[in-house]
């Protein structure tokens, strides 16, 4: 099988994968806090064992602690994956305001170059957003994860798509 139908073939899928996740969204979100949940688990476990063996008390401390804190967060979205994917929807609108009002402070940094009302509306729109998904948190935080999976993964396969064909024509020009 020749590399660009694989990327092809990796497009569809991620596509399809984004259809679904688009169609269930409470499942794709619940499916996301588990996947965090079980990353933060394993991870806390290796922190905890390699801060066991850090050089000074102080570094073993602050090791061992991170470690212990990241697994127990791990344990609680595994146990709790519904509260779990509220607490993450909960970070996503954190970080999704910081972001936007970053932007705009960026913006009016840039206030006397070409690129002052891009970054503002980029910010602006992001603030937006996130207003938006604050003023509906109780009705959409269940389903954000997966909502904003859905379209990453529709992103993604359109992207891998395109560079199927790209690589397709660049084979047939060589």
């Amino acid at each position: 099988m020749k590399d660009w139908v694989k990327w092809l073939l990796l497009g569809f899928l991620s596509l399809a994968f984004g259809v679904f996740a688009l169609a269930n969204t409470v499942a794709a979100s619940l499916a996301v806090t588990t996947i965090t949940g079980a990353l933060f688990l394993i991870i806390g476990v290796i922190q905890t064992v390699a801060g066991l063996s850090g050089n000074s008390i102080g570094n073993r401390i602050v090791a061992v602690l991170m470690g212990l804190l990241m697994a127990f967060l791990g344990f609680s979205f595994l146990s709790n994956p519904l509260e779990g994917a509220i607490s993450l929807a909960m970070l996503v609108l954190i970080l999704l305001g910081a972001g936007g009002i970053l932007r705009l402070s960026f913006a009016w940094m840039m206030r006397q170059t070409a690129y002052f009302w891009p970054m503002l509306l980029s910010g602006a729109l992001t603030i937006v957003l996130a207003a938006y998904i604050g003023a509906n948190f109780a009705a959409i935080s269940v389903q954000l994860l997966g909502i904003l999976l859905g379209i990453e993964l529709l992103f993604n396969g359109a992207g891998l798509i395109a560079l199927a064909l790209f690589i397709r024509g660049a084979g047939r020009r060589l």
